[in-house]
């Protein structure tokens, strides 16, 4: 999988799905700092990349789950990218709301699915995990099966490997951090004292706002 995490982490650069910004910093939702940001959602919009990742997961679920009944994608990131995985393998596809509705159904589990179905989720990108695993909490109340998850890129943060450990998760990703940076270095997207700062942003991102400042 080196190759195709390589190719995916290239893609994603090409089409700045990924921007790099070592200077400065964006902030994210949870008040982190960070020399990164990662925007999968630009993958819908370039064909060729939308297949590079919707055959990248079918392989990864077709050798590790061939046993899978459903594709569940989390919401709202990685939806289309569970539609276009389902729809290549000719399997149900159902959703996972970040909570339940307040009205009409109230559900948070959107699609068919049956008590012991064998689910697949697919997702867009891990950072600590919380809402990724969020979902798989809310398939498992509703009585399926997860055998594992997909997602297009990982931070790699240990707190997240802890997560997934924790609850029992197995995941597989098409590309992660360490290869992409080590790929915007060797490309020229950026310089080796700024490679330094995204290998030091890595190690604590929690804290790294603190010398950002």
């Amino acid at each position: 999988m080196n190759d195709l995490s390589s190719k995916i982490a290239e893609s994603l650069l090409q089409i700045k799905a990924i921007k790099l910004n070592p200077a400065n910093h964006f902030t994210w939702a949870s008040g982190w700092y960070s020399p990164i940001y990662c925007d999968n959602r630009k993958i819908l919009s370039y064909p060729a990349v939308r297949k590079q990742v919707y055959e990248g997961f079918e392989r990864i679920i077709a050798e590790k789950y061939p046993d899978a009944d459903i594709i569940a994608g989390v919401a709202t990131g990685a939806i289309a990218h569970g539609v276009l995985v389902a729809e290549r393998m000719g399997k149900p596809f159902i959703y996972v709301r970040s909570s339940p509705k307040t009205h009409g159904l109230t559900n948070q589990v959107e699609g068919e699915y049956w008590p012991g179905a064998k689910v697949v989720v697919v997702e867009d990108l891990v950072s600590t995990g919380g809402s990724s695993l969020s979902a798989v909490e809310a398939l498992r109340e509703a009585g399926c099966d997860v055998l594992g998850m997909v997602a297009i890129f990982t931070y790699g943060f240990p707190t997240a490997a802890e997560n997934f450990a924790g609850a029992d998760v197995k995941l597989d990703t098409l590309s992660d951090y360490k290869t992409m940076i080590e790929l915007a270095a060797k490309q020229g997207y950026v310089h080796e004292d700024e490679l330094q700062t995204l290998q030091q942003w890595r190690r604590d991102p929690a804290n790294w706002k603190k010398s950002a400042q």
